[in-house]
């Protein structure tokens, strides 16, 4: 082993010490391991992996992705399906092909649906989600989850979505910085960074398992920056993550800034060490193998479940619709019919040691153990 290995070795085992002590490492420390390329990404990986297999087993779950509509109120700088970007084709799903999604999911054992739009604050959407929610459990018997990511709503709005059967959010808050956060979305009430937060407190008040997450290499980010935003996922006491890296598109403001990004091969390395460092810090919260990360190299998505992620998502979005939810550019679509391809997804996951938990919900052991109220929003 050569001195830089054992040197990140000893930092690591030290930061190891810490978290099994119950004590929080320093944003310095996590930054130290989110640095690890090669040998010493492997040593953090295969620590992950260990802790996974000890707090949260095995079990790698499915959600079935639904992107139900790319229309947006919101005009993030970072985003494809902004308001503002007049190239996109439009599209939202009758409420039949959403229904037909979930029936699929349910009878080839996904056990969960994720339904995720563009956001939208109308009484008319708040009421057509709570109609469909109705009508999913109608046709599951109550038995499929059903996690939402449709951006920051009224409090009542949430309930609302809660009382008709969903029971998961993710709503990301992208950074915990502040600054980057104003760096990426126009100054205005629609895009707050505390209303984004106070988005998420609703949530728990609410009493759904709250899912938040994180991009990784932004224009200007540092490693200190996503060492903080790990922090942050602890301190607010998140039940599940979705994190993956920055993927530029041409039709957004950020475009031009894209010769200031790390590497593409930079972004999935920091992202797979933000996968392994989360797991080391949160030990039994779901954290998915995000679509982003497949975006930069086919394996992207198993590189993060043998970095400790436990959740995947495959999409499930009828195929004439996949091309038309384009966050970014060059986002990866179904090669295969869903049905076709889970046995090969099984394989490739019980490659690395792991078992697709078919038929199984999987719900976020960390919100089945909280004992005390959620952490600092």
């Amino acid at each position: 082993m050569s001195c830089r290995l054992m040197r990140f070795a000893m930092r690591m085992d030290g930061t190891l010490d810490i978290l099994r002590g119950g004590g929080v490492p320093t944003a310095g420390a996590l930054a130290g391991l989110l640095a690890a390329e090669g040998q010493a990404l492997e040593m953090l990986c295969r620590a992950a992996q260990r802790v996974r297999m000890e707090r949260v087993g095995a079990n790698v779950y499915l959600r079935g992705l639904v992107e139900m509509g790319n229309g947006c109120r919101k005009d993030c700088f970072y985003c494809g399906i902004r308001r503002s970007n007049a190239a996109v084709h439009r599209y939202s799903l009758p409420d039949e092909e959403v229904l037909a999604a979930a029936r699929f999911a349910f009878r080839n054992g996904y056990a969960n649906v994720a339904i995720q739009a563009g956001e939208d604050g109308s009484s008319a959407f708040a009421a057509r989600i709570e109609r469909l929610l109705c009508a999913i459990a109608e046709a599951t018997r109550g038995e499929l989850g059903v996690t939402l990511s449709l951006g920051e709503q009224r409090q009542s709005t949430y309930q609302r979505w809660r009382d008709a059967g969903a029971s998961r959010y993710l709503l990301r808050l992208e950074t915990s910085s502040s600054a980057l956060y104003a760096a990426l979305h126009p100054s205005d009430a629609e895009h707050s960074f505390e209303g984004r937060r106070a988005s998420l407190r609703a949530l728990r008040d609410c009493g759904y398992h709250v899912g938040s997450g994180v991009m990784v290499g932004l224009p200007g980010q540092t490693l200190l920056d996503l060492a903080d935003d790990l922090l942050w996922l602890r301190a607010a006491d998140v039940d599940m993550v979705g994190l993956g890296p920055y993927l530029e598109h041409p039709q957004t403001p950020l475009w031009v800034r894209r010769g200031e990004l790390w590497p593409r091969a930079e972004r999935l390395r920091v992202a797979v060490a933000m996968v392994a460092a989360l797991r080391l810090l949160m030990p039994t919260i779901n954290i998915a193998a995000t679509t982003a990360l497949q975006a930069i190299v086919p394996d992207g998505r198993e590189r993060a479940i043998a970095a400790g992620a436990n959740v995947i998502m495959p999409n499930i979005t009828p195929r004439g619709r996949q091309d038309d939810y384009s966050l970014y550019e060059r986002k990866p679509l179904a090669a295969d019919a869903a049905e076709d391809s889970l046995p090969s997804l099984a394989a490739r996951i019980a490659a690395l040691g792991c078992r697709l938990a078919v038929g199984e919900r999987g719900d976020s052991l960390h919100f089945a153990l909280r004992d005390s109220p959620a952490g600092v929003w």
